[in-house]
């Protein structure tokens, strides 16, 4: 996992430019901010890291550093510590983003730990919402980037109409 003291951050990009901001935010992680609104640092972190479906440099080596904190402490966590990493896998997959080489492996690293991590923060109580996150982690990190992208739009009241969807066609 890339240091995040690492001078290697000034290379990296993100959707706003070079990621020098990105190690300080990945830091603050480690006291478990909720993801709320435009609260920060996941404001910043979403915005700059999967702005939009696209994802960079800077989000394959922030991915390793969300799932440690994660690994930390699952269920201090909230669902954007899982939802997070399996939106970058997803991004990456649908997009053809490139990986740096020096990332791989960290990121992949990360990506395989998730599913375990993800059952692990499912023993509390789930929303539909955190359900989601927990089956899309879970497909995205096994390479199902496409099963994961339709189960994060699934929600109670319309999984019916597309379960009726799917057996019609």
């Amino acid at each position: 996992m890339l240091s995040l003291d690492s001078p290697r951050w000034r290379e990296l990009r993100h959707a706003y430019g070079p990621a020098v901001d990105t190690p300080a935010l990945l830091a603050e992680l480690r006291a478990y901010p909720r993801c709320e609104g435009e609260k920060e640092p996941w404001w910043s972190i979403w915005s700059s890291l999967a702005h939009q479906g696209d994802v960079y440099s800077a989000s394959f080596a922030a991915v390793p550093h969300v799932v440690a904190a994660l690994a930390t402490n699952p269920l201090r966590c909230d669902s954007s510590y899982i939802h997070l990493p399996a939106w970058v896998e997803i991004c990456r997959v649908k997009n053809n983003t490139l990986i740096p080489a020096d990332l791989e492996v960290a990121y992949f690293a990360a990506l395989k730990g998730l599913p375990l991590l993800a059952a692990k923060w499912a023993e509390q109580p789930l929303s539909d919402p955190d359900l989601v996150c927990v089956l899309c982690a879970i497909a995205a990190a096994k390479g199902h980037a496409a099963i994961a992208e339709t189960v994060l739009e699934l929600r109670d009241e319309n999984a019916a109409r597309a379960l009726e969807w799917l057996s019609e066609n």
